[in-house]
């Protein structure tokens, strides 16, 4: 393993963690981007938004709602961009209803003002990607949604379109987050040099399972299910009752949720436009020294969505080493047409990303808020756990 780098980010401050000059910011790292005002807010940042390998962001206190999705392109501030799109705009202070269907911009709390080889991609919570909420950020200038250029200086903005729920937010609410990079692409992709060292797959009996690495390491989907209740996955119900966004073990899940019992065949037909959750058949874990991100196995089997939030950070499915492995949930839509799946068809892929030192602090260790650390086949954590026998 090489040396540490030491070296400069800012003057005067050298990193004394970094065993790598270019990968993911770990826990450290992003704590001095926000001693430095690389991250900047208008309000405290607490120590909780900062995950091992990524930054919570929070909602600010107005939301606009909008008659479009937009980019603001080269030329524009977002605000500019929004011009002749807005329908209203109305305090979320102390709670607001988002509504089904509508497009919505919201100022966030923290800013930017990153250093030259620092940039950052986004992507949304796993809470907010299971309740079927559509979270992207947007930035002054940008071309591209989720992705923040190196050396930006400037607000950050998220548009929100809730499709299946009516959800209320307030100001802090946190529905996506950060990740930082230095020095190399948004799509690197380390997966072959973390199964060298770790075993990243176990199957359902907690055994180690070969890793078939190929840009990225694919997973397939559960259909068989893997406990009494034979429930595999969730679909969402239309005209459910409001949920507010910040409660925990709150809602009866059947109110929101039908259950999808073990399909004969272990074949399952998904409705055109309907959500569902369903879970991985394999058991996956990133290592302390990696982040890792979901995309679909391949964008060629068609108008199927996988997933909304696609960040694991390190740690997960591994805890201090002692866990083996934890489902990947996957939220799921089929665009234009039925989709088909079978069971143990490959549906997505992780690839793992280096970081520049391993965290001090690891998903699932300790006080670390890790809400699916030992998730079945989980909802959101606003739904109180199914009882045995529903």
């Amino acid at each position: 393993m090489p040396e540490a780098t030491g070296g400069e980010m800012f003057p005067g401050w050298e990193r004394g963690v970094t065993t790598y000059p270019d990968g993911v910011l770990p826990y450290e790292e992003i704590k001095a981007l926000i001693e430095y005002e690389a991250i900047t807010a208008t309000r405290p940042i607490d120590d909780a938004q900062v995950q091992p390998a990524s930054l919570d962001l929070r909602l600010g206190d107005i939301a606009y709602q909008i008659r479009a999705s937009f980019l603001p392109g080269p030329r524009a501030r977002v605000l500019e961009a929004m011009e002749g799109l807005e329908i209203q705009r109305f305090s979320i202070e102390d709670g607001a209803v988002l509504q089904r269907d509508a497009v919505y911009i919201i100022p966030l709390i923290e800013g930017l003002n990153l250093p030259g080889r620092t940039f950052a991609k986004a992507n949304a919570k796993s809470t907010t990607g299971r309740l079927d909420v559509f979270a992207r950020l947007i930035v002054d200038y940008g071309e591209f949604f989720d992705r923040v250029p190196p050396g930006h200086v400037g607000p950050l903005y998220i548009e929100v379109a809730p499709k299946t729920f009516n959800i209320r937010v307030r100001s802090g609410t946190r529905l996506n987050q950060l990740r930082f990079l230095r020095g190399v692409s948004a799509r690197s992709d380390t997966s072959q040099k973390a199964t060298a060292s770790e075993a990243l797959v176990y199957n359902a009996a907690g055994e180690p399972a070969s890793a078939e690495v190929s840009d990225g390491l694919p997973f397939s989907v559960d259909l068989e299910g893997a406990d009494e209740t034979g429930i595999v996955g969730w679909k969402a119900l239309k005209d459910a009752p409001l949920i507010e966004f910040d409660r925990v073990n709150y809602y009866d899940p059947l109110q929101f949720w039908a259950p999808i019992r073990r399909p004969g065949k272990r074949r399952l037909i998904l409705e055109k436009d309907e959500f569902y959750i369903l879970g991985s058949k394999e058991r996956v874990r990133v290592p302390p020294a990696y982040a890792a991100g979901m995309l679909p196995y391949d964008p060629e089997m068609g108008e199927l969505r996988v997933h909304y939030a696609g960040f694991f950070d390190p740690g997960f499915g591994y805890g201090e080493g002692g866990i083996r492995g934890t489902r990947a949930i996957l939220e799921v839509r089929s665009y234009l047409v039925p989709c088909a799946l079978s069971h143990g068809q490959r549906i997505g892929r992780l690839v793992y990303e280096r970081l520049l030192s391993v965290p001090g602090k690891l998903y699932g260790v300790g006080a670390t808020g890790s809400s699916y650390q030992h998730q079945g086949l989980g909802l959101g954590k606003q739904f109180r756990e199914l009882a045995p026998h529903s």
